[in-house]
């Protein structure tokens, strides 16, 4: 246990360091390691065939622990993009004068070190250094025993820049794969900042139980999209086709489409383009009968109670029959995980009732749960979605990453 708490302590002694490096040097040195990635694509594709090779391909890990060419340069691009978007460091967020001349500033200011526990998401290396780096924090990543071979090659990446840059690596630390080592995280109090889980709800709810030190979740997906009444067929096909099949391995992805029983009839129609892809379905009675003979009976399904509030992660998703919008809302208010939710409706004034009340990080009217994603709102690339409402929600970037501090400034004020 020893070793891994002296692995902390070396981060966390990093902290100082790393406040002494301007975000012009940061950004290059960002841009840089994203070349470096791209150079050294050859060794990271053979380190996670390592991987790969000790993973079931039907695992619905395995998806998400997969390296391409694409993905690779997707990985860099997003680095690059975080590059060359502004630091929060140092920002003023208020700023007021008191009737007795004391000037109060709330400046945004890092939180120091971070650490990250994630599971098979070698992508999730990059994108926690990069915005961690950022903003000003150094990273500790705690990555799991499926992507450690990615996961090594990846660092060993960073690493080589930031000591040609003459920038201590400890700003970027890998513990290793062991439990012995997540547990060194979660009780290091004093040295860590804040802990961030990304993986399964069991991982999740570990990391929230054993934890000493601050935890913001990025919780399950389990995504709901609602066809209302009065919704666009052609609209909801795609849509229901593109939140579901994009990449089933994801936490935007669609698990359970609710559907208006007056649209009974438009269900084949919608549900199409996921028989395409071999989407298993499982149906309540209503939509059932409205796909019999009209969806491939080998992948059509009777629902049970664990249809529901299930993140299916694979090619399946469930139906349920609703009578009203109250229905509907209701069903997503049970068993909602608070991720992202759809409306697909052509009421504006549906639409915004939907809107006020579901309870969700992330609300659509008429769009893709697809888009639930850090580099898609513009952020460059995220450290997680969170689902909690405590400092942030939903996708959580370089802001997300800085909390606050009070400057006062004056000229002898006292105080009575």
């Amino acid at each position: 246990m020893m070793e891994y708490v002296d692995k902390i302590k070396e981060a966390a002694a990093a902290v100082k360091d790393l406040a002494d490096i301007s975000d012009a040097q940061i950004t290059e040195t960002l841009t840089d390691i994203a070349d470096a990635l791209s150079a050294a694509k050859d060794a990271v594709l053979e380190a996670n065939r390592e991987d790969l090779a000790r993973l079931d391909p039907s695992d619905p890990k395995y998806d998400r622990l997969k390296l391409t060419p694409e993905r690779i340069d997707g990985i860099a691009g997003d680095m690059r993009q975080v590059a060359l978007l502004p630091s929060p460091v140092g920002d003023v967020l208020s700023e007021t004068t008191r009737p007795n001349g004391m000037k109060i500033r709330k400046v945004a200011t890092p939180f120091g070190v971070i650490g990250v526990v994630y599971e098979a998401r070698p992508n999730v290396t990059f994108d926690v250094f990069s915005l961690c780096i950022k903003s000003g924090n150094v990273c500790l990543l705690k990555g799991g025993s499926d992507a450690d071979s990615s996961n090594r090659t990846l660092v060993a990446v960073i690493h080589d820049v930031l000591k040609k840059r003459g920038i201590n690596p400890a700003v970027c630390t890998l513990l290793p794969p062991e439990r012995d080592a997540t547990t060194a995280l979660l009780q290091a109090v004093g040295l860590v900042d804040l802990v961030i889980p990304r993986g399964s709800s069991s991982l999740i709810n570990y990391v929230r139980t054993h934890a000493k030190i601050p935890v913001i979740e990025t919780g399950a997906g389990i995504c709901h999209t609602y066809f209302d009444k009065d919704g666009d067929r052609e609209k909801g096909r795609e849509i229901v086709n593109n939140a579901k099949t994009r990449r089933v391995s994801v936490c935007n992805a669609l698990d359970c489409l609710v559907v208006h029983r007056d649209r009974l009839q438009d269900l084949p129609y919608i549900c199409g383009k996921p028989a395409a892809s071999n989407v298993i379905i499982y149906a309540d009675e209503p939509s059932l009968n409205a796909l019999s003979g009209r969806y491939p009976a080998a992948l059509l399904q009777p629902s049970t109670p664990e249809s529901y509030g299930t993140e299916f992660l694979d090619y399946k998703m469930s139906i349920r029959t609703v009578n009203t919008l109250g229905e509907a809302l209701e069903h997503i208010a049970t068993h909602s995980s608070k991720h992202s939710e759809c409306i697909v409706t052509e009421s504006a004034e549906t639409a915004r009732i939907f809107e006020r009340q579901v309870d969700a990080a992330c609300v659509y009217w008429n769009v893709s749960t697809a888009f639930t994603d850090g580099a898609q709102f513009g952020f460059g690339a995220e450290i997680g979605i969170s689902t909690q409402k405590l400092h942030a929600r939903g996708p959580m970037a370089l802001r997300e990453l800085t909390t606050y501090k009070y400057i006062i400034e004056g000229n002898g004020q006292t105080r009575k």
